[in-house]
This record gives C-alpha cells, structure tokens and sequence, in this order.
C-alpha cells in the first residue's frame, strides 16, 4: 500500500500535434499524505492547472499515471480503472473562475441537490434540502434562504465561489484540487475563503492539492505542508513550507520570493531584490537547451546550465531542487 492518497508519477501532457505539439507538463512526480496541503506555486503558463486537472481525473495524462489509494486511475492505455468511480467521488476540484464554473441555469438549490439525488446520498428531496442548507452554512452563506433558490448572476463572486466550494463538498471528498481557489474573489474576502477551506481540513480530515500564483496566499493556506514551485512544465523545487520561504534554493524560486511584497512598507524598501538577466518567459514551442531557467537565470555558468538539464535532487531534510548551482552548493552531486 502506497504512503500517498493521491501520486502522480513522471506525469506529462501535450496538447497540439505534430510541430505545434507542446508540452505543458513535463515528467511531474509528487505525493500527497492523507491529511496534507501541498501548494502547486508558479507563473501563468507553468503547466499548474494542467496538472491539477489530470490529479482529478479531468484530463489524461500523454504519458505517466495517477494513483489514489495505490491503485491506477487509469489503466491499458487511458481505460478507466475498476475503482475509477471511487476516485471520482473521492477526489472533488475546486475551479478557478466562479462565473464559468457554475451552470447559469440552475439555482443553488439545484447545483448542490443534483449530486446528492444522483449518487443516493440522501433519500428523498425533502432530505436533500436539508443537505444543501447544511453545506451553505458550512461555507458562511448565511441566512440561508437568501441564497438557496437564487441563481448565479444574483450573486457576487466571493459568494458564487463559495458556493462552488460547496458542490464540491456535496460528495463527501477526502481529497480536494483547489484550483486558484481565491485569485478571482476580492482581497477583503479572500482571508475569509481560505479559512473556510481551512476549517474544512480539520473538520472533514480533508487533503489539498492547493494550486495558486502567488507565494503569499501559500505561505498562509500550507505552512505546515509544502510547496512545490513549478517552472515552464517542470517542477524545480519542492520542501516544507518554512524550508522554502526561508531557504529558497532555486534561483526561480528566491525571484518569486524577492517579488512578494511587505506589509510594513519599511521593510519592503530595504528587502533584497533577486534581479533575473531576462523578463522573458520561454515558449513552449521553443523551449531553452540545458535549463529551461538558464536564459533569465542570474547565476548561469556557460557551458554547464545551458548544456545539461539539471535533475530534482534531494539537498537534505525532503528539500528537492533542479539546479546545477544550488545542487553544487549543497555538496550534491
């Protein structure tokens, strides 16, 4: 039995055929435990949603496979497993856009009552009712019956997300992709979100797959779980959320690090910038030699980074990184 709920192994997906063909995700591994967040960090375009979507069962994977439980959600060459309806009752996803995400003809009622009159997990309609109050007052749509029977464009985003939040909840799910859950809902609310899904996680024991650009809203949903940086399809650091935003290896990630900002306006003149030799993001249908980081990289050595894709390895303690220069520095070779 594996020590994951949910693994991804040497996942890869490509989009596009013959010379448009592009990968978006390149060779992604990683594990979740049962009861852990771990945070997918990292520009638009690096291949985050992507990957969310294929740990969720949306999209299947070119090459590698999806584990839930130790058992392959997908079997002789993208045929669903025997446990296939399991997975998808256990693993639920959170979508990104509040407006696209919900259907704009069906009320509340009808969007979070569907689920649970399909799959038997009430009896009758009286009792999915009285489900779907419950699932509102969970995620603080209250009272209730001010927004029970409305429909989506009578809400507003903070509250259309909430509701998103719970659907997903309506299937009692042991694992949750969290899709920039908060990017698209005001700053006064977001705080208010991410505690919601917090509460959630200790309520219902439930385990993210928190997927987001912004290193902040990481460091505040996981700090007792991880963060996996990811750059361009590839994942190029992954440690314990203390290691990372206090012990930045990867030269990405210590940019990342330099470009979230301060509270305390001091600070944030004084703090140390990790200035990058390019501003450019490479296309995926022209991807760099060597490092895909190198061209923008500030630490670059000719010859070795722009030659020589750098493999994750392990610097010490579960800190994994690709990169020739940190990996040296570790004493790793």
């Amino acid at each position: 039995m594996s020590d994951y709920l949910i693994e991804a192994r040497n996942l890869t997906r490509r989009f596009g055929a013959r010379k448009n063909e592009v990968t978006a995700v390149d060779d992604v591994s990683f594990g979740v435990r049962k009861g852990e967040v771990v945070c997918l960090v990292g520009e638009s375009g690096c291949g985050k949603t992507t990957t969310g979507k294929m740990i969720a069962g949306l999209l299947k994977p070119t090459e590698g496979e999806v584990f839930y439980e130790g058992q392959p959600i997908w079997i002789d060459g993208g045929k669903r497993g025997p446990d296939f309806k399991k997975f998808r009752l256990g693993v639920q996803i959170i979508h990104q856009d509040p407006y696209a995400s919900l259907n704009p003809s069906h009320t509340v009622y009808k969007m979070l009552s569907t689920p649970l009159l399909h799959h038997k997990l009430v009896a009758n309609r009286a009792e999915a009712r009285d489900r779907v109050v419950e699932l509102l007052e969970t995620v603080g749509l209250g009272p209730v019956e001010d927004f029970i029977d409305k429909y989506p464009h009578q809400l507003s985003g903070g509250q259309r997300q909430r509701v998103s939040v719970a659907r997903t909840l309506t299937v009692n799910p042991r694992f949750i992709v969290a899709d920039e859950a908060v990017s698209m809902v005001d700053v006064s609310i977001r705080v208010g979100l991410l505690n919601i899904l917090s509460d959630l996680k200790r309520e219902f024991d439930v385990t993210y797959l928190f997927i987001t650009h912004d290193l902040a809203v990481a460091k505040f949903f996981a700090w007792e779980g991880r963060i996996s940086v990811m750059y361009v399809g590839s994942i190029v650091e992954s440690a314990s959320t203390p290691q990372l935003i206090n012990d930045a290896r990867h030269p990405y990630s210590k940019a990342l690090m330099s470009a979230v900002p301060e509270a305390d306006p001091e600070l944030t003149r004084h703090k140390e910038r990790f200035l990058l030799r390019s501003q450019d993001i490479p296309s995926l249908l022209a991807l760099p030699s060597g490092c895909r980081f190198h061209p923008r990289c500030p630490l670059f050595e000719k010859g070795l980074c722009d030659v020589k894709q750098p493999e994750l390895k392990d610097i010490g303690g579960g800190h994994l990184v690709a990169c020739h220069i940190a990996t040296r520095e570790a004493g790793i070779t």
